[in-house]
């Protein structure tokens, strides 16, 4: 995980404090590695004081790139260029103070240097009272100095003097503070923009997550409505099912009926209304219902479920099925007096799975153009809601009745 969130808001984005530290230690590991690289190709031995005294340096760097870090969050959430300035503005003391502890941690190696380098060439070193390093070279003996004046003194003088390093003056004296300071400046800007960089990919993938969930939200508000769309329909034609009944004297069918849409909701509202169900449970669910069709028409109306054991598990939107059953029932059984048998079948074709509703009743009545009713076009919504492109729905007369079919992708259920 990149970032840690609280809420919804762009403050509680936050780089989790592991890869903060990894990028601050990773950066004066590498700023370690390559002065120790840079030191061995001129020619400095691997000292183990020296190395001593790089560590200190960079862990000093390290201390102070926290710190800067730690006021850096407290602007995680405002404008880019706000940021950016702050890094700028609180970079520099940062960078100062790193500069200033390496001086002092190699002053006594520069002087270490400066003494080995006369040692080497068989001079001495000392500075004066001005703060001038000076150099001494012992005269050799054949030495003829020809100068007019002072020629006896020149000639017993021990050693030449010269001037190797001026004692540095005003301004002079912050030079070479201020060249090291901007070198580590540039470094806590790297870290800086490295720092903002990472911050703002959290910020863009939590921003993408929070309109992945606004989305998936919506989906689910949209199949919902859709599904609420069907149980009040179907609830509407029971009931008028169930009075016609109770009108007539019916009242044992009317109890079945009753008993029917019982078992009929309960099973309905067993699942979350906008998860998907086993292609084993939808086809139970419209057994149940149909039963209760059974009982408005005990003379006409037969049923007949094909399902593939293989097929039993796959996934599908709940009670998508309900309105393909209610519009054959509708359409195929009421306006005739004959038997008419409803199929509800699936299969496989193609890595699809595809559930067909038919039924061999007279098809679409006359004047009645075939077509996308109120009931089939739901269907339409949730599967384009659902599935997206992946999902169709064709409906339409055949030679002996009508069919509703459906082309699902093929999902199956894990096995837990």
């Amino acid at each position: 995980m990149i970032a840690n969130e609280t809420s919804s808001h762009p403050s509680a984005v936050r780089l989790p404090l592991r890869y903060v530290v990894g990028s601050i230690v990773g950066l004066w590991a590498v700023y370690f590695l390559l002065i120790t690289a840079r030191g061995a190709l001129v020619g400095m031995e691997f000292d183990a004081d020296l190395l001593l005294r790089r560590t200190a340096v960079c862990l000093v760097g390290v201390a102070v790139t926290f710190v800067i870090w730690l006021v850096l969050r407290l602007f995680d959430a405002s404008k880019t260029w706000l940021k950016i300035v702050i890094a700028l503005i609180v970079a520099f003391p940062g960078a100062v103070m790193i500069a200033q502890f390496n001086q002092l941690m190699f002053a006594e190696i520069q002087e270490r240097m400066y003494n080995k380098f006369a040692e080497e060439r068989g001079v001495s070193l000392r500075r004066d009272e001005a703060g001038n390093l000076l150099v001494e070279i012992p005269q050799p003996r054949d030495w003829k100095v020809t100068r007019d004046k002072d020629a006896a003194e020149d000639r017993d003088a021990p050693v030449y003097t010269f001037t190797l390093e001026e004692a540095k003056e005003g301004y002079a004296r912050w030079l070479p503070l201020v060249d090291a300071s901007l070198s580590r400046y540039y470094l806590l800007l790297t870290w800086a923009a490295l720092y903002l960089a990472m911050l703002a990919g959290a910020q863009a993938r939590a921003a993408e997550r929070r309109g992945e969930r606004f989305r998936s939200a919506a989906k689910a508000a949209e199949l919902r409505s859709l599904r609420y769309q069907v149980n009040p329909h179907f609830l509407f034609n029971t009931l008028n099912s169930l009075s016609s009944l109770v009108m007539t004297g019916k009242a044992e069918r009317a109890e079945e009926m009753i008993q029917a849409m019982s078992r009929f909701y309960r099973h309905s509202l067993a699942d979350d209304t906008t998860a998907d169900v086993q292609l084993a449970d939808e086809f139970e669910l419209q057994r149940h219902y149909l039963e209760i069709e059974q009982l408005r028409f005990p003379e006409r109306l037969k049923i007949d479920f094909i399902l593939p054991p293989a097929l039993e598990n796959c996934r599908v939107p709940g009670m998508i099925l309900q309105p393909l059953v209610e519009n054959a029932v509708k359409y195929g059984v009421a306006p005739v007096n004959r038997p008419v048998t409803i199929t509800v079948s699936a299969d496989e074709e193609f890595d699809r799975l595809v559930i067909r509703v038919a039924d061999d009743g007279p098809g679409v009545p006359k004047g009645t153009k075939p077509g996308f009713g109120i009931g089939l076009a739901n269907v339409k919504d949730r599967i384009e809601a659902r599935f997206g492109r992946d999902a169709t729905i064709t409906a339409g007369p055949v030679e002996d009745g009508y069919v509703t079919e459906l082309r699902l992708p093929l999902e199956r259920k894990a096995a837990s």
